[in-house]
């Protein structure tokens, strides 16, 4: 399925992220922007009866590339809407000789847009795990309806996570952490005991929030 085909967002769904470029991107990234990225979107088809993982809002793509070395049977989905983002990935799992992507990131499929877009549209995809590491906490007061980890997007996700499947969510605002937890509430999901180490990411290096250490949250269908 094009991209271009998808179906867009109802006009009173919000857009729960920030912008969508930055920078001028180098011609190699534009190259693998235009070129790779349609080879390795998600194809539905392809998917079924597979372990497959998504992450959503991957950042540059650094824990993504980890769990595609530590998952190699497993299908990994990163949703991320920030085109440099994107790029940034492409670049780091393709080999800078000849553009073709390294050994161990071949299980690796991209969808440059809002997440909500492809579960809309993918509906009967389902996931063995989902990772939301330091989404953008909208820390204002009016700007928290913009906050992607509602209840009802919770939901959403409840419905596209596999039996026994996992959604790990972290994040250094622990404003926001807690405000998650409540949201949870509201949803078909329950909280698991979580132990884990830091999960180092460009946005948890910038640490905007200022806090000691991320916190993170387990959730799984009742």
């Amino acid at each position: 399925m094009e991209i271009q085909e998808l179906k867009h967002l109802n006009q009173d769904e919000l857009r729960t992220f920030g912008r969508r470029h930055g920078k001028k991107l180098s011609m190699r990234k534009s190259w693998l922007m235009e070129n790779l990225l349609p080879e390795i979107a998600p194809d539905v088809n392809l998917l079924r009866e597979k372990s497959v993982i998504l992450e959503i809002g991957f950042g540059n793509g650094e824990h993504l590339c980890e769990l595609a070395l530590q998952k190699p049977e497993s299908i990994i989905i990163g949703a991320e809407p920030f085109a440099n983002g994107v790029a940034a990935l492409l670049s780091a799992i393709t080999n800078e000789s000849d553009n073709t992507l390294k050994k161990g990131y071949k299980n690796i499929r991209v969808f440059p847009d809002d997440v909500r877009l492809m579960l809309k549209n993918f509906e009967n995809l389902m996931f063995d795990e989902i990772w939301i590491l330091h989404p953008d906490p909208w820390p204002k007061a009016r700007h928290e309806k913009r906050r992607l980890l509602n209840h009802e997007f919770l939901n959403i996700l409840s419905k596209h996570l596999k039996k026994n499947g996992e959604i790990i969510i972290g994040t250094d605002h622990w404003e926001y952490f807690d405000w998650i937890k409540n949201e949870v509430k509201q949803t078909t999901l329950c909280e698991k005991p979580i132990d884990m180490e830091i999960i180092h990411t460009r946005y948890q290096i910038k640490n905007k929030a200022g806090t000691t250490t991320p916190k993170y949250l387990c959730l799984s269908n009742q």
